[in-house]
């Protein structure tokens, strides 16, 4: 009799184990994310409300490309940092008939030339009176990005007599610092929002062309049919919106902690709780 008790135990143990594994391979996500400021503290944001919920959550770090591939793929579920309609446009016309556009996450962002506000031109139209000024050089970021490829319809459209530079965009950010430093001059491919306008004085060089566009919106992107098998997460990523206090303030605690982006925003998270949970879908 105790043999059998004991059988019986084992036995619902083991099915409590399995039911527990399948219930956590049903609650994994996968947010990918580029090296773009904003992006990382979105997405970390998300990260830390999920698990809150019980989500595993797997971050992925890559270049654009192999994002938006990823996603087609079904590899990665959530990027939450979609520039429409200008900056992705190419990678929305590869790739969008296989992905769902979730949400808008913020709709005041901006991409251009940026330079520090010491620099006596206004406009992108002057740059070539000034080359030797600027080295002849525009500092940029990955070779994949969407402002890269705007930046070069620009060098074009402007007859722009600059090499482009290709670097990361925390390369950019630190070229940017050392010029300000010295008060040299320096030109960047730059977008708002971003933590280096509050740490320094710039400006976005006026673009009369509108190569750069005007305002731009930020979307949350998955793959096709992630709504429908990830309703809760959907409507979550759905109700997740930012105005310019919020996201500045997000993106600096994400940039100036001395711990882990994820640590980060946890902090800002609490500290902003009565919006958190004011996105979070009833169950």
């Amino acid at each position: 009799m105790n043999r059998l008790k004991t059988t019986a135990v084992l036995l619902l143990a083991a099915l409590l184990t399995t039911a527990c594994g399948h219930l956590n391979n049903d609650k994994k996500i996968s947010i990918a994310y580029a090296n773009w400021s904003e992006g990382i503290a979105m997405s970390h944001l998300a990260k830390v409300i999920l698990e809150e919920h019980g989500y595993d959550v797997r971050m992925l770090n890559a270049d654009l490309a192999p994002i938006f591939a990823s996603l087609s793929r079904k590899k990665a579920d959530v990027f939450m940092d979609v520039w429409m309609p200008v900056t992705m446009h190419d990678y929305m016309e590869q790739y969008g008939d296989k992905l769902e556009i979730i949400s808008d996450v913020y709709d005041n962002a901006r991409i251009g030339l940026v330079v520090p506000e010491y620099v006596t031109i206004q406009s992108i139209e002057e740059l070539n009176g000034y080359k030797d000024k600027f080295s002849g050089k525009i500092i940029g970021i990955d070779a994949g990005a969407g402002i890269m490829k705007t930046t070069e319809k620009a060098l074009d459209g402007y007859g722009l007599n600059y090499k482009l530079m290709t670097a990361s965009a925390p390369a950019m950010t630190t070229s940017l610092e050392k010029a300000i430093q010295k008060k040299e001059w320096v030109v960047v491919t730059g977008w708002t929002p971003h933590w280096m306008f509050g740490r320094y004085k710039l400006k976005v060089l006026d673009d009369p062309k509108q190569i750069y566009g005007k305002v731009e919106s930020i979307h949350t992107v998955t793959w096709k049919g992630f709504s429908e098998k990830e309703p809760f997460v959907t409507e979550l990523l759905q109700n997740i919106r930012l105005n310019d206090e919020q996201i500045s303030s997000l993106m600096t605690a994400v940039e100036e902690t001395r711990k882990t982006e994820t640590y980060a925003a946890r902090q800002w998270m609490k500290e902003h709780q009565a919006l958190v949970d004011s996105w979070i879908p009833a169950q």
